[in-house]
């Protein structure tokens, strides 16, 4: 097929965005060094389905975008024509409070959804890195999630329904609005951390958490990675219940939050420092601590360098990240971690020399047992991820998620590349 002249594809786009808008892009719509030739912003999913449709009989290659938080995720892009975002997507399609649940457009963010939430006590129980920006089609793209997911889980674990668009147009509902719908193919979990690669989000329905009354943190003060080990055992053998057990450096602590009604926070805070004693240095911290605290923890995920987002077996996390702290001093390189310390979940922040990256990533993956472990690289330049895959080995699931993706995308149009493997 002949290429589109970009005047006559934003002409074409603009038949079928409805109401929104179809442009030439401009540098701020520049993806790892590419540009768009075109973005669109349909406003209903009708809009959005005709316009991939068109898309697809025309061979446009086509990058999903929300508000673009996540676009230097996943392996670099390639070439791209059309940039179809969903930014403008934006509503609570219905909130069903009595049953705890919510259908949700894509484009919404999540802070903007919880603010509306909020008026009936509820929330979408996720606090992952940009929050106020972050869309909910990309936190489920992505499976994104925060320090709560220790305690709620991640938005695999909370939704219930989604309604997307096929590569061809077509527009499919899967699940329901009941959270015991168990019904048919599970739709809703396939495209919950897909990278956009089999379809497009339009709304999704998830099932929704109360607001808890009141929240303390206890804060505990360790000298060496080998100290966290103990502690987090402790608190994992107990009978508390923390909403999450977050590993910090620079200084090196735990930060272990309680969220109930204020006398039950209180209590657990304090069973916690006096079940820690001696392993570290546990203290509760006041609101205005609290606060502070965690605006510092999230400061991990918005500074420069190279995120490394390490999963493991939650008993070796610690030795692995004793190996990390050697081979990083031995390599030069600057590092701090950050993350779920009582699942295994850590994000690795390095700074340095994009060779000393590049074979410090190497040597994690080379130790991470098959099928125990994981190394990838959530954050990094475009240059460091053309040199070294993003992903790392997939293991006998690749064939799977090739077969998937040959099912649902098989020209390969549909944020081409970025997946697994090449998805």
């Amino acid at each position: 097929m002949a290429v589109l002249p970009t005047a006559s594809l934003i002409e074409q786009a603009s038949l079928r965005a409805g109401s929104g808008s179809s442009r030439n892009s401009n540098p701020e719509d520049i993806v790892d060094g590419i540009q768009p030739r075109a973005v669109v912003e349909p406003t209903t999913a009708n809009a959005l389905a005709e316009t991939l449709a068109w898309a697809t009989s025309s061979e446009l290659k086509t990058l999903i975008a929300g508000n673009r938080t996540k676009l230097s995720w996943g392996a670099p892009s390639g070439p791209i024509d059309l940039m179809l975002s969903t930014s403008r997507m934006d509503r609570i399609l219905e909130h069903r409070h009595g049953d705890l649940t919510a259908t949700i457009e894509a484009g919404a963010p999540l802070a903007s959804v919880n603010e509306i939430l909020a008026a009936h006590g509820q929330r979408l129980p996720w606090d992952p890195p940009w929050s106020h920006s972050s869309t909910i089609g990309g936190i489920v793209a992505t499976n994104d999630s925060g320090p709560s997911r220790h305690g709620s889980g991640s938005p695999r674990d909370s939704i219930i329904g989604i309604s997307i668009a096929r590569i061809d147009g077509e527009l499919i509902k899967a699940g329901g609005i009941v959270v015991k719908n168990v019904a048919g193919y599970d739709l809703a979990r396939l495209f919950t951390g897909s990278f956009g690669c089999l379809g497009i989000i339009l709304s999704a329905t998830f099932k929704l958490a109360p607001i808890p009354p009141a929240s303390k943190t206890v804060i505990i003060d360790v000298d060496s990675f080998e100290a966290i080990e103990p502690v987090v055992h402790a608190l994992d053998s107990s009978s508390l219940t923390p909403t999450a057990i977050e590993i910090s450096s620079d200084p090196l602590r735990l930060l272990v939050k309680f969220e109930s009604i204020e006398t039950a926070a209180n209590q657990q805070a304090k069973m916690a420092c006096a079940l820690v004693g001696n392993a570290g240095n546990p203290r509760v911290i006041t609101p205005d601590e609290e606060q502070l605290a965690w605006r510092h923890h999230f400061a991990h995920w918005t500074s420069d360098g190279t995120l490394i987002k390490l999963s493991t077996v939650p008993a070796e996390l610690v030795q692995i990240l004793v190996w990390c702290r050697e081979e990083t001093v031995n390599s030069k390189l600057a590092m701090t971690v950050a993350g779920r310390a009582g699942l295994g979940v850590v994000d690795i922040r390095v700074e340095g020399e994009l060779g000393s990256q590049i074979q410090f990533l190497s040597k994690l993956r080379e130790k991470l047992l098959p099928g125990r472990g994981s190394a990838v690289i959530r954050q990094g330049s475009v240059s460091l991820r053309h040199a070294i895959d993003t992903w790392g080995p997939v293991g006998d699931s690749l064939r799977v998620m090739k077969a998937i993706k040959k099912q649902f995308d098989p020209t390969k149009l549909l944020n081409a590349g970025r997946g697994p493997g090449g998805l």
